[in-house]
């Protein structure tokens, strides 16, 4: 089938090119350093009175309250810096769905092979499935950690890692839906991103300018990507999913403005 074909060709994209593996190398070693001097050293400070209180007071500025309610303290930094970083790498990662081969003219012969719609939602399935694959990848480091450095809590640590994983599958879905659209809309995988970066700032405002001058709209805390961030990193176990409505809803917006952009562009 077209579709599944064109997002098999992502992940060829990804690991039969060179810019592909530079990009993967990247991030591991990005990660590795943010595991080993951030979560690692921030999992054994928490547990410190002093230190647990001070790192309490900075991380409760992004919402992170409920960390006593995930009992693998890992787990829980994990939780907390993944829902908030993992968006902004897929913003950056899957932002050219469209837009080079639509510079490049590569495009116009792919449609002779697929159709557009084709086209835009194997790009789409192709990318979120390597995001899957970032998500299971950040994960396993962590249960690796926790196995090395407290093995005694790897049980505690692997009942609460699908409830994690659910929930970032769900948190990633509305960012690479919002890169497709971007992707058609720009020439260029930089200039995707920095549509959807400023294109999402401009629009907080103006929603908080709205809400502040003739508000308030409850609706409209809902219509950002994300913007359940603040309410999920409150709760814990399966009581997160509570919240999966939103990220579904976002997602089905933004890939039928996708759709659209993609059906009536230029290529």
């Amino acid at each position: 089938m077209p579709i599944f074909s064109i997002a098999r060709n992502e992940f060829a994209r990804l690991f039969f090119s060179r810019h592909g593996w530079l990009a993967i190398i990247a991030l591991g070693l990005i990660w590795a350093v943010f595991l080993n001097y951030v979560i690692r050293p921030a999992a054994q400070y928490l547990s410190s009175p002093d230190l647990g209180i001070f790192l309490e007071a900075i991380l409760g500025r992004i919402g992170s309250s409920a960390l006593s309610n995930w009992q693998s303290t890992e787990m829980a930094l994990y939780w907390v810096f993944a829902l908030y970083l993992l968006p902004f790498f897929t913003m950056i990662s899957a932002a050219d769905q469209i837009a080079s081969d639509k510079t490049r003219g590569t495009m116009r012969f792919l449609v002779l092979r697929a159709s557009r719609t084709q086209i835009f939602l194997g790009r789409f399935i192709g990318q979120y499935c390597i995001q899957l694959l970032i998500i299971l990848f950040t994960l396993l480091s962590v249960l690796a950690l926790i196995a090395f450095n407290a093995p005694e809590n790897i049980s505690t640590a692997l009942a609460e890692a699908p409830v994690v994983c659910a929930n970032l599958a769900l948190v990633l879905l509305p960012y690479v839906a919002l890169m497709a659209l971007v992707s058609v809309l720009s020439s260029s995988a930089r200039q995707a991103t920095l549509f959807a970066i400023v294109g999402w700032i401009v629009l907080w405002f103006l929603l908080g300018y709205v809400q502040g001058r003739f508000g308030p709209f409850p609706i409209l805390d809902w219509v950002l990507p994300g913007s359940q961030l603040g309410s999920l990193v409150r709760l814990s176990g399966w009581d997160t999913l509570n919240l999966a409505p939103i990220p579904l809803l976002h997602t089905v917006v933004l890939l039928a403005l996708g759709w659209f952009a993609m059906r009536r562009c230029d290529l």
